[in-house]
């Protein structure tokens, strides 16, 4: 496999999905995208123990911290948090009757985080670590000889 190719794939879905996720989380709290509270299910606005506004402050809090993993290179973690998190908003949008097109946006993005960790876990990207002086192993082509 020629992961070089792959390289710039991984860094476009590690921009894009850990600013995105870092940036709706971070919205959470002012709500100048959307209005978040009206995204959550009545159902899950029943049997929560806060309120919907507070519940998004908290969704918020998780949103950054899976959105800052990606973005400082943890890119295997982050990926698959946000494809699990992804696919349970997605459900939790279906049970609203509601943000259809969301939901099947939020799958897409899912299966995009899915991809970034797979590309993580395969490696690719540790070339580029390689290149700028990260440390690794000797091999062949690097042993000193005397």
């Amino acid at each position: 496999m020629n992961s070089e190719r792959l390289t710039a794939p991984l860094w476009a879905l590690r921009a894009g999905l850990g600013t995105a996720a870092f940036l709706a989380g971070l919205d959470k709290f002012f709500n100048l995208l959307a209005d978040w509270p009206a995204y959550l299910s009545p159902m899950a606005a029943q049997v929560l123990p806060l309120s919907p506004v507070s519940f998004m402050h908290v969704i918020g809090s998780v949103e950054m911290a899976v959105g800052a993993l990606i973005l400082a290179g943890y890119s295997r973690l982050g990926g698959y948090v946000a494809a699990v998190w992804l696919s349970g908003i997605a459900i939790n949008l279906l049970t609203t009757g509601h943000y259809f097109d969301v939901a099947v946006r939020d799958v897409v993005m899912a299966i995009a985080a899915f991809t970034l960790a797979r590309l993580a876990e395969a490696g690719v990207g540790a070339e580029a670590r390689d290149r700028v002086g990260a440390s690794r192993p000797l091999d062949r082509r690097n042993t000193i000889t005397a």
